[in-house]
């Protein structure tokens, strides 16, 4: 988001970032400072002139921004006529049926932080690669290593595609329909677009699988390495599903539910040296809608069938999962 320099400025304004920016991109940003520490509590926010100006935007997307945060609990005096200052105590409001929903990348890590906070720890996940919830645990193992909380038991389930199903996504998707000049034709391209499908299928899956059990290794070695670090009681278990998951899921302590849904675009990638079109989903970009138990009919509904619906997998259909290729 901070302007490089490629963005030369222009009367003090950048050129090309002004285009790409939005609200919520800026809000995301200023939230990431001060969730993560960068904007201390109790400092003042730079101006709304700075702010457009890093950020390529008009003061009326700024002042958007300013009042989604204040609106978190992250801002306080964002309505007033000098800049708003950082909360005291910092948390943003992604619980209950005001919550807004923000990309997983800026809600896992924070509400898997808040979770660990707790004697006990209980987090069930199903997801496509767990990529998410590897990048989330930083945060909370960081905490734990500088000796500001220690959980005395870690549960932790993970819930990913098994290695033996075709997966639905990441999939190579079909070139452009061109007019044939002949049957013949037609037969050759339709033979040689079945060819670069199956070859590139396998790619992709060879690709997922890949990092499947990276991921899967990387966080199972990061949470069992803090039974001989820090003498925790740690258990993390993994299930194959017989399926592609349409969602991701997060339950956290049976207190939370952080749902997404994996929405497929188009778009080109580099396979082997070769650029293929494929469907897929970015996981780390997909909102998250946060359900508290507690917080009305809706949300507690929501936690205890997403509750049921995990455990139902878990203890039915699901197999052992090995990671490895």
């Amino acid at each position: 988001m901070v302007v490089s320099g490629e963005h030369a400025a222009v009367n003090g304004r950048p050129r090309s970032q002004r285009a790409r920016n939005t609200y919520r991109e800026v809000a995301d940003a200023l939230r990431d400072r001060i969730t993560s520490g960068r904007l201390s509590p109790g400092q003042r926010m730079p101006t709304q002139a700075q702010l457009a100006g890093e950020f390529g935007v008009e003061r009326s997307a700024v002042r958007q921004a300013l009042r989604i945060l204040q609106s978190e609990n992250l801002l306080v005096n964002a309505s007033k006529g000098s800049p708003p200052t950082v909360a005291q105590h910092p948390r943003p409001a992604l619980l209950g049926p005001e919550a807004q929903p923000q990309s997983t990348m800026v809600t896992l890590a924070p509400r898997i932080a808040e979770a660990f906070q707790k004697s006990d720890v209980e987090i069930d996940a199903l997801c496509l690669t767990a990529v998410s919830l590897t990048l989330a645990m930083g945060e909370p193992l960081r905490l734990i290593h500088e000796g500001r909380t220690k959980p005395a038991r870690v549960r932790v389930r993970v819930l990913l595609p098994s290695r033996d199903i075709d997966l639905a996504f990441p999939a190579p998707a079909p070139p452009a329909r061109e007019p044939a000049s002949s049957r013949a034709a037609e037969a050759s391209r339709v033979a040689e677009a079945t060819r670069v499908e199956a070859v590139m299928g396998g790619r992709l899956r060879r690709d997922w699988l890949a990092q499947r059990n990276a991921q899967g290794q990387v966080l199972r070695h990061n949470l069992l390495a803090l039974r001989a670090t820090h003498n925790m009681d740690v258990t993390v278990e993994f299930r194959a599903l017989p399926f592609t998951p349409p969602v991701k899921l997060y339950l956290l302590n049976s207190n939370e539910a952080l749902f997404a849904y994996y929405t497929l675009s188009r778009r080109g990638e580099q396979i082997d040296h070769e650029r293929v079109d494929v469907y897929d989903a970015q996981g780390v970009r997909q909102m998250l809608f946060a359900f508290e138990h507690g917080a009305g009919l809706r949300d507690t509904t929501f936690v205890e069938q997403s509750h049921l619906w995990f455990n139902g997998l878990w203890n039915t259909i699901s197999q052992d999962l090995t990671l490895s290729s």
